[in-house]
């Protein structure tokens, strides 16, 4: 009777679990369905898609070699850009789909996360509770709808993998059930260092709920009769900690060469350190009140006194009272120290950006949180007549108010307009956001509407060199060459190394006739010099100044004689100025760098056209067609010129 009744508890179980696992799936697709129709933002997603040729080209061997060592946004996480690189060789550039991948691995961590702990605990509801918040809190929406975070997602899978394979290797230990751990932990380092802190999480799943540190009391069954000491749960695991260590070395090493690292003039430690328990309790209070919530939240000058106070004040109560039940509640120690541990690496004492926190750093630590609330409170609730009934009531009330504020948060994210103008409005002096909804902007032609921002942006924060630099660029557009030229400086005052500025100043520079100024800020911003003057020659023949731009492709010639580049324009310059000589010169050597540039052949052509050789100009216009036909209109016109000619004669 009694197996009986296990087979269909076990039964049970199994349907439950079922039914729970396709609520998460369904909840989550019903809110966050919506990112198929959204758009890549003004938010690094062009540094990690749109823009970043070697993942638009999608997934080979060359771009694979590329991403293993590239510095993409100041990191290394190759394997998020190879997920990049499959989207494209799949979607091609339709950010609807690249989303859709994004909310497939957040569905699959929510439903892993269930899977590990119920594994671990047992405890059905419970677990379907914390995959629950997981799935649907609004905290997490940046991590899902923003493209450039698939890191988060995809470094979350194989960490709730690693978490699967240590439960199974703590039923069976041994290096084959070990190896898995250590293999999944490298892929999610590879997808996002942030994973680094998972040794540390392990050691506190052994202690609960896996139980291989026992005390006097715990919180249900024990997963395993082993017993072991803590010296020997670190010791097994000190290969973790050793890929842990090399992570934080090549990511520090990383962001340090991307620019990304703030030094401690720039934001002394006292600031970090203060700003670091002030968001430790903000993102507490984000949880419970998820609401106004942006992209960006700019550091403060100063933060008030009381706040900092308070912070650091319930930070060190609620640590007292962790540290405190560590032997009799460990769920309470575990679930503390996991959301304080797994922010640590971002919770700004090494600054990597300009933000003074960020939603998507929750999308782990919150767990440890959500284990503490599902746990905890039903323990709290022990003697209570109707706790079975209260429980499922207040868990269907929160995951039913949580689905509609998730679903508005996620359609902020639409687009790079509806995400920086909800940043702006529901947070103070947000420079930031001012400043990249200039770009969506002026997309749309409003550019003075954008000019605007800008400068509302350098009115909070006058040495923004970023708002300074795109401030400039725009009045460039409209014509004002001085003011953009006071834009710029301004933008090197603050930002003396930035490549993009210099060469921005070098460029205006040149077409108001200061030569010398111009090349010394070209050379500034290209670390070739043959590039430095290319550019200089680009935008001088652009502007009119052909006699000057032929000079400085003469200067790259004298460097780089196989430029095609400087052969085609001076070819063209020469042509235009009626020395056909020295225009089929420079022509055929372009030709000769590159056999098959259409568009040399094209102009080669008319040149041998205009001088007579007609045999000759029309062999390279059917040489131009052979090889672009589709591009080579010139071609085509000037061929069936040259047999119309003689007609009109």
């Amino acid at each position: 009777m009694s197996d009986n009744n296990e087979f269909i508890k076990t039964g049970l179980m199994r349907w439950h679990s079922f039914f729970i696992c396709l609520f998460l799936t369904v909840s989550t697709l019903s809110v966050y369905h919506q990112v198929r129709d959204f758009e890549f933002v003004n938010l690094d997603d062009s540094v990690y898609v749109s823009d970043n040729e070697h993942v638009t080209q999608g997934l080979s061997f060359k771009n694979i070699r590329w991403a293993l060592t590239a510095e993409v946004a100041a990191n290394w996480h190759p394997l998020t850009i190879i997920s990049h690189m499959l989207d494209c060789g799949l979607y091609g550039l339709n950010p609807g789909h690249h989303h859709l991948t994004s909310l497939f691995f957040h569905i699959a961590n929510s439903l892993l996360l269930f899977l590990v702990l119920k594994r671990m605990t047992g405890a059905l509801w419970q677990c379907a509770f914390v995959a629950a918040l997981f799935a649907l809190h609004p905290l997490h929406v940046e991590s899902v709808a923003w493209v450039s975070e698939r890191k988060d997602v995809l470094s979350t899978f194989f960490m709730m993998l690693a978490l699967w394979a240590y439960a199974r290797y703590v039923e069976r230990p041994g290096v084959k059930t070990y190896i898995p751990v250590a293999v999944f932990f490298v892929l999610g380092l590879m997808s996002k260092p942030m994973l680094v802190t998972l040794p540390f999480v392990l050691l506190l799943l052994d202690l609960w709920p896996l139980n291989r540190l026992q005390f006097e009391k715990t919180i249900g069954p024990a997963y395993t009769q082993e017993a072991l000491s803590l010296s020997r749960l670190v010791f097994e695991k000190i290969p973790l900690f050793a890929l842990s260590a090399a992570s934080c070395i090549v990511t520090y090493l990383y962001q340090q060469s991307g620019g990304s690292v703030v030094s401690v003039f720039t934001y002394p430690l006292y600031k970090r350190v203060v700003n670091a328990f002030v968001s430790y309790i903000h993102y507490l209070l984000k949880m419970i009140w998820p609401f106004k919530l942006a992209a960006f939240y700019p550091n403060l000058d100063s933060i008030p006194l009381w706040q900092a106070c308070g912070a650091i004040a319930l930070f060190a109560l609620i640590t007292f009272f962790a540290l405190r039940s560590y032997k009799r509640y460990p769920l309470i120690f575990v679930g503390w120290f996991w959301y304080v541990g797994t922010l640590m690496p971002v919770i700004g004492l090494v600054q990597v950006g300009e933000q003074a926190m960020a939603d998507r750093y929750t999308y782990i630590p919150l767990i440890g949180i959500f284990i503490m609330i599902a746990w905890g409170v039903p323990e709290l609730l022990t003697r209570f007549k109707f706790k079975t009934k209260l429980l499922a009531a207040l868990s269907s009330i929160i995951i039913l108010v949580l689905i509609p504020i998730t679903w508005l948060q996620v359609g902020v994210w639409a687009n790079s307009i509806s995400l920086f103008k909800h940043a702006i409005k529901v947070t103070d002096k947000n420079y930031f956001a001012l400043n990249n909804l200039a770009f969506p902007l002026v997309n749309q032609g409003r550019i003075d509407e954008a000019i605007i921002h800008l400068k509302e942006a350098l009115k909070i924060y006058p040495g923004y060199a970023k708002a300074h630099y795109n401030l400039g660029v725009l009045l460039e557009r409209k014509g004002k060459a001085e003011n953009a030229i006071r834009q710029y400086l301004l933008a090197l005052r603050t930002d003396p190394s930035s490549k993009g500025t210099h060469t921005a100043l070098g460029s205006v520079l040149a077409t108001q006739g200061n030569y010398e100024k111009a090349i010394e800020h070209l050379n500034k911003g290209f670390d070739d010099p043959v590039k430095a003057l290319l550019r200089m020659g680009d935008v001088l023949f652009s502007s009119g100044h052909e006699i000057e731009a032929a000079h400085y492709y003469a200067l790259l010639l004298e460097k780089d004689p196989d430029s095609l580049h400087a052969h085609y324009s001076l070819g063209s310059i020469f042509a235009k100025q009626g020395d056909l000589k020295k225009a089929e010169v420079h022509f055929k050597e372009a030709i000769r760098i590159d056999n098959n540039f259409a568009e040399g052949h094209t102009n080669l052509g008319y040149v041998m056209l205009q001088q007579g050789n007609e045999d000759e100009g029309i062999r390279n216009f059917y040489e131009a067609i052979r090889i672009d036909p589709e591009k080579s209109i010139n071609a085509y016109y000037n061929l069936a010129w040259s047999y119309w000619s003689p007609f009109c004669l």
